[in-house]
């Protein structure tokens, strides 16, 4: 048996009582479990599986599958997150998107500690951190577009050039990606309202171009509602 440390990122109702979870810990990264009872009448921690909670689990090495069971799980933080609308559809937003960039992710501390980081923008009313946050994800992957003298981003080939390559990424908004790149805290830098669903729908239209099978998620549409 083991304990580890995570934060769930989505789960799978399993026949009549149980889940598969699929998290990102701290100890080996991305992790799929297997959940027994966390359905059953009696089970008051079904309530524990929200979007990115904070969970401590300790685990079984499958037999068969592979799959490792919890034997038991507490949640180590509560967070005032998910009575705020606007920071809980940022949540399902950002659960949704990491749920697929990280699938083959292994351990690493950095990614880890940008959620934890998150989290906490969130917890303090920052309803543009997700916007920063998705940008220090590119930059821990190692695919974050390079800082140069022109004044737009080319999304496909991150850099940043003389002229135009794609609509989305115009001089104002290109120098809000450059604004965030350089800048030691971006959680800091003030984005206009008016700019942020353009900034976002280019973050997305990057991820596209540099991550393998990317697919919008589909709680999109509900952050763009919530934030126009």
């Amino acid at each position: 048996m083991t304990s580890q440390n995570g934060f769930l990122l989505s789960f799978i109702k399993y026949g009549e009582n149980d889940a598969v979870l699929h998290c990102f810990t701290e100890e080996d990264g991305f992790q799929t479990y297997f959940l027994k009872g966390i359905y059953s009448k009696k089970n008051k921690k079904k309530a524990f599986l929200l979007p990115l909670s904070k969970l401590n689990f300790s685990v079984n090495s499958g037999r068969s599958t592979g799959i490792q069971t919890v034997s038991k799980f507490e949640m180590t933080e509560i967070s005032d997150v998910y009575t705020d609308i606007k920071a809980n559809t940022v949540i399902f937003f950002i659960a949704d998107f990491l749920n697929q960039v990280l699938r083959h992710e292994n351990k690493n501390p950095l990614v880890f500690f940008a959620i934890d980081e998150f989290i906490q923008q969130l917890n303090l009313e920052n309803y543009r951190s997700h916007l920063f946050f998705l940008i220090k994800i590119l930059k821990i992957q190692g695919v974050a577009p390079l800082l140069g003298e022109g004044n737009f981003l080319d999304p496909e080939t991150g850099i940043f050039t003389n002229s135009g390559t794609h609509h989305f990424f115009d001089s104002e908004n290109s120098m809000l990606w450059k604004l965030v790149l350089s800048s030691p805290n971006p959680y800091e830098i003030k984005i206009p309202k008016n700019l942020r669903k353009n900034f976002l729908d280019s973050i997305l239209i990057y991820y596209h171009y540099h991550v393998s099978d990317f697919r919008t998620p589909n709680s999109l549409e509900i952050i763009q509602q919530i934030f126009e």
